[in-house]
């Protein structure tokens, strides 16, 4: 996930001077896109889809989660289940929610720590630069484990399938990014009959010595993936993305694989201190195209 050493990353571009200015994030803060807005979406034939959002509750064996969905306004589509980064549900992620839902699908965010409180997680003009909200942050990711993802997807992925805009005959995507990538690899290894596609963007510790590791249940998957890695992610696990290739590899499961030269960790939220808009609308299209074809 996200740690200390990610967050001095995206301190040191943001002072030097990265796609973020230092006006632009103390005018953002955590849980606001306002100085950076994403493209509308646009489904296969090029047209942007009229969609309707709503702040929902879903009941979960822990008590009850907070999240966003948000569909196309007519028809059923693919449903996608979405975790986010480290810093919760916020504005940037019911954008980026609502830019997929506008491609043809109707998408979920919940709340990964309705357990402790509801979103958003941080006050209004916090940053990862303040450390008692780091502190707070990672103390929140600290109560969250390989029990609770699976707990929580069988959950989320039940609304989904509840509802009347999600087209039940098609798969599931699921797509995560920063400690959401751990949680993609194994919702969608443990429920691979109902996940078509798993997409993780800068996930942290997708591959560790533990019995649960993420990526002991690449075998179990039955979808295709796509795994995007931050540059400096790599250069300080280098041998990360050779075990998912080999492990992919040996399950015969296709996976798109790739280091984004450039792109630090953090870089595909558009509220992100990391946020690099070329590598992350490249992201974005692999993410697209992945959907398109898995869950047609």
């Amino acid at each position: 996930m996200c740690d200390e050493h990610s967050v001095d990353d995206m301190i040191e571009l943001n002072q030097r001077g990265g796609d973020w200015t230092r006006r632009q994030l103390g005018q953002a803060g955590l849980g606001t896109a306002a100085a950076l807005l994403l493209p509308a979406g646009a489904n296969a034939g090029g047209k942007t889809l009229a969609v309707k959002e709503a702040e929902v509750s879903i009941k979960t064996p822990d008590g009850t989660a907070d999240a966003y969905f948000v569909h196309p306004a007519s028809g059923r589509h693919p449903g996608v289940l979405i975790w986010t980064d480290i810093l919760g549900l916020r504005p940037a992620f019911r954008q980026m929610a609502r830019r997929l839902a506008e491609s043809g699908y109707s998408v979920l965010v919940p709340n990964p720590f309705y357990r402790t409180r509801p979103a958003p997680i941080a006050p209004a003009g916090a940053t990862l630069q303040d450390e008692k909200t780091r502190t707070m942050l990672f103390a929140l990711a600290g109560t969250l484990n390989s029990q609770t993802h699976l707990t929580d997807a069988k959950a989320f992925i039940a609304f989904l399938d509840a509802q009347p805009a999600v087209n039940t005959r098609r798969k599931i995507g699921t797509a995560g990014y920063c400690m959401g990538g751990p949680m993609v690899l194994r919702t969608a290894g443990a429920f691979a009959s109902r996940i078509g596609a798993a997409a993780s963007f800068h996930g942290g510790g997708l591959v560790t010595d533990k019995p649960d590791s993420p990526h002991r249940y690449i075998n179990q998957m039955r979808g295709q993936a796509l795994i995007a890695i931050a540059d400096n992610d790599d250069k300080r696990s280098p041998g990360d993305k050779d075990v998912l290739r080999q492990t992919f590899a040996a399950a015969n499961q296709p996976a798109e694989i790739e280091v984004y030269a450039g792109a630090m960790h953090g870089w595909c939220p558009p509220d992100s201190m990391a946020y690099n808009k070329d590598s992350a609308e490249k992201a974005w299209s692999r993410m697209l195209a992945l959907f398109d074809k898995a869950l047609a």
